[in-house]
């Protein structure tokens, strides 16, 4: 077979874009990045080495408020205030909100796909009219309880309980490592009951709940992270999430959260891969910039590989999500090696900037360190490589 017509004229190569992946994207997925990417911009950027340098995340209920007006939370949830976006655009905010700082995605992902998601899913009509709304415009912030302080990756084990007084249940444990816990208004806990595990939607003002905030973090600074304790917190019938009994519950939240982070990992590592490449043309060594070295080409080389293959793979998986066909296997697939990959990205930019590497006028170690908590929450590597090893062979290897 022959080709007799003209070859037509190559669009220019993009730095910032190499293997075109923005031609599968429809305008309204651009807007949406670019609303998402200037708000990141303007609200956050400019102060985010600071907040990360004194451990704080000031004003968290201005910023959710502003996330709510920008269709960030619960982005991908139908009616009750959502936005009703794709799972690919709602793919694309948590990357560009990660750009600016994992702490920023995780507000945003906690809010969504787990607490909000955990209503919409599971809860009643009562429930949902009562919470969504305001949880989608930031007026609400919510918190997701199923960590403990002794059961991570078994959740089955968990020992926070619920059991029944009259027709009120009283809730009674402890849970750990809880994004946005001590700024909630609402925090949907998991525990054991007579029936199996259960979720409750808990208002956080109720009598016996606290939640003390955890300070000393080297990472996930930007974020306000609780342990949250319930010393027989009595509610009411209607507040058990419905719909749901067993594990099956926390875990398609965490699946739905997972997949957020396979892009939002990617957005940690752009903003470093790019801190790298504008250093790189910069930066004079031996007479020339750093960027007309072979060994710092190859870094440079290497990494955008790695970077694009994962956004790419995190666009694959977002196809699969809005044709309803993605499988939890597949989302453990890609949080294993986004996350990974994204590690090594900054780490190797890191070596690019040299002792500059380590500073908070640069994002990479920032964004590194960020990574060391993103690479172990919602499910560790060794948790993920067992997902798939057991998809792979048939064989559980988790017991």
């Amino acid at each position: 077979m022959s080709i007799t017509s003209k070859p037509q004229q190559l669009p220019p190569f993009d730095p910032g874009d190499p293997i075109g992946i923005d031609d599968l994207l429809a305008p309204e997925d651009l807007a949406i990045r670019e609303t998402v990417r200037t708000w990141a911009a303007d609200r956050v950027l400019p102060h985010i080495a600071d907040w990360y340098e004194r451990g704080e995340l000031p004003g968290i209920r201005e910023l959710a408020r502003e996330l709510g007006s920008i269709g960030a939370l619960g982005m991908s949830l139908d009616g009750y205030g959502c936005a009703g976006a794709s799972a690919v655009q709602y793919g694309l905010a948590c990357l560009e909100l990660e750009a600016a700082d994992s702490g920023i995605r995780s507000l945003v992902s906690v809010q969504g796909s787990l607490a909000m998601y955990a209503i919409h899913r599971f809860g009643s009509e009562e429930q949902k009219q009562r919470w969504l709304p305001g949880m989608a415009a930031g007026e609400i912030i919510g918190c997701f309880g199923l960590t403990e302080p002794d059961h991570g990756s078994d959740p089955a084990g968990m020992r926070t309980y619920a059991k029944k007084d009259g027709t009120d249940w009283m809730l009674t444990g402890r849970k750990m490592w809880i994004t946005n816990g001590s700024v909630a208004g609402v925090a949907v806990v998991w525990a054991q009951t007579g029936d199996g595990i259960r979720g409750f939607v808990v208002p956080t003002d109720a009598p016996g709940f606290s939640a003390p905030e955890i300070k000393h973090k080297w990472s996930l600074r930007a974020s306000v992270t609780s342990e949250l304790v319930l010393d027989e917190v009595r509610l009411p019938a209607d507040a058990v999430l419905p719909d749901v009994t067993g594990l099956k519950g926390p875990l398609s939240c965490l699946s739905h959260a997972r997949y957020g982070i396979v892009w939002g990992a990617m957005g940690a590592a752009r903003a470093s891969f790019e801190a790298a490449v504008d250093y790189a043309k910069t930066r004079e060594q031996f007479g020339k910039p750093i960027g007309g070295f072979q060994l710092t080409q190859a870094k440079l080389a290497d990494m955008a590989v790695e970077l694009h293959k994962g956004i790419l793979l995190a666009h694959h998986l977002g196809q699969r999500m809005d044709a309803g066909r993605l499988r939890p296997e597949q989302v453990s697939f890609g949080k294993l090696n986004n996350v990974r990959e994204a590690i090594e990205i900054c780490r190797t930019s890191r070596t690019i900037l040299g002792a500059n590497g380590i500073s908070l006028e640069y994002p990479v170690m920032r964004h590194a360190t960020n990574l060391e908590s993103v690479l172990t929450y919602e499910g560790t590597v060794e948790m993920h490589q067992l997902v798939l090893g057991k998809a792979l062979t048939g064989l559980d290897a988790f017991r």
